[in-house]
């Protein structure tokens, strides 16, 4: 992973190939859908690989309306003492049908939070990446 420098800038804007290194090194992010015209979010685990985003899911709206509506956005963010990042990432999400797919998902070690049927994997394609970080105010 990079670290850029201190600019003495309060944000700075992360190149596609950071914010893809920074999206890299967590494992939360937050899934936004659009279920019957309203925007609604999601937390889920997540993986990365080849500067696509892979989660699972359960049956139920977040999976249909998937289904129904593929675009999407993903954020994730990382906060600490003196900085922080975000990124948001605006996707296509496709849901893995073939099993090698499935088996090149689980080697990345991406497993549920809760013991609950999550046998759908989800695959987002990004086509828009925006990233910042924060030097945050001293308190």
């Amino acid at each position: 992973m990079s670290d850029s420098p201190n600019t003495g800038e309060p944000t700075t804007v992360l190149s596609d190939e950071e914010s893809w290194e920074l999206l890299a090194t967590e494992k939360v992010g937050r899934l936004v859908v659009v279920v019957d015209g309203y925007p609604e979010i999601y937390p889920v685990n997540y993986a990365v690989r080849d500067r696509k985003v892979y989660f699972r899911s359960a049956e139920g709206s977040k999976l249909a309306e998937l289904t129904v509506y593929p675009q999407v956005a993903f954020q994730v963010d990382h906060i600490e003492a003196n900085d922080a990042w975000s990124v948001v990432i605006h996707a296509r999400a496709h849901i893995l049908q073939h099993f090698s797919d499935v088996q090149a998902v689980d080697a990345l070690g991406l497993t549920p939070w809760v013991p609950d049927s999550k046998f759908n994997y989800v695959e987002l394609i990004a086509s828009e990446t925006a990233g910042r970080r924060f030097s945050l105010v001293e308190h």
